[in-house]
């Protein structure tokens, strides 16, 4: 049976405010340097979020993962793309408008300012060799999504798995990302950008098949120029709906960009000052923060 139109947004309404509520308490364990940030990150980044949202906290259960969001960073291309637009976007993000992200929320496909989860754990994923014009078509693809909007069963999937977790039977848990088509992580808005970058031929987490498991015998030149790979690889693309925020943390073929200490200091571990104790009463002789680097 369908509801009515007036139900169901009223529906919709009380189930997002209920799972985008914010937490009472979330540790954020690595304070973020917003100008770092901005001088590190390049367009067709992958940002990695750890949410501080009801939702979050099921999206996580059931990826088993410390990442429940994802973004895609874009800097100036939307004001590129449509110059009549730089005025509106200017009005929207300020001095942040050259600094955007794309990302996919419980109420649509938004553009969001970079500064938005400063306050959040985050981690930079960078597509390794990906090509300049192949990042333009993967953010050519996610900024044509802007004003896209979820459907009412993918909120309502996603909120029947926001209960107590042995109220959960284990078989339902194990198969909450599998059920049907996918649907339930639709939400996920990793979906929308593993597809984007996924039409380009960028794999995320794909599935891979040895096919010649018998090396080839070696020419006499290899041994003068290197070692050649002589095993033949098949790939096997994931279902854009099952590709969670974890497959870009894992996946080999995304760099983490450590942009808030080791990008542009000479980390050097033998020069931290530790606390001789454990545990927020900890005191050192030093009078920098516990475990703060001497330069």
């Amino acid at each position: 049976m369908k509801l009515p139109l007036g139900p169901r947004r009223w529906l919709v309404r009380e189930i997002t405010q209920l799972l985008t509520a914010t937490l009472p308490h979330y540790e954020h364990r690595v304070a973020n340097d917003l100008t770092r940030l901005r001088r590190h990150a390049r367009k067709g980044d992958v940002i990695l979020i750890d949410g501080d949202q009801r939702v979050s906290l099921v999206i996580k259960y059931l990826t088993q993962s410390s990442w429940s969001h994802v973004a895609v960073y874009v800097g100036d291309e939307p004001m590129r793309g449509a110059p009549e637009r730089r005025a509106e976007l200017e009005a929207a993000f300020g001095d942040e408008a050259d600094s955007l992200i794309v990302e996919a929320l419980m109420e649509g496909v938004v553009l969001s300012p970079l500064s938005k989860y400063l306050h959040n754990n985050i981690r930079v994923c960078r597509p390794y060799s990906l090509r300049g014009e192949d990042r333009d078509r993967v953010i050519a693809e996610l900024l044509a999504r802007v004003g896209h909007r979820y459907d009412l069963k993918n909120i309502v999937d996603l909120a029947r798995y926001f209960f107590p977790v042995s109220f959960i039977p284990r078989r339902f848990r194990n198969r909450a990302l599998t059920i049907g088509s996918g649907e339930p992580t639709s939400v996920i808005c990793s979906s929308m950008i593993a597809e984007a970058f996924q039409n380009v031929g960028f794999p995320i987490l794909p599935k891979v098949e040895l096919l010649d498991g018998t090396p080839a015998p070696r020419r006499r030149w290899s041994r003068l120029f290197g070692p050649t790979s002589s095993r033949v690889s098949r790939f096997f693309k994931q279902i854009p709906t099952l590709v969670t925020p974890r497959d870009f943390d894992l996946s080999p073929y995304f760099e983490i960009i450590k942009f808030n200490v080791i990008e542009e200091t000479k980390f050097d571990y033998r020069k931290i000052r530790w606390a001789t104790e454990v545990g927020p009463t900890a005191t050192t002789d030093d009078p920098r923060p516990a475990g703060a680097l001497r330069r």
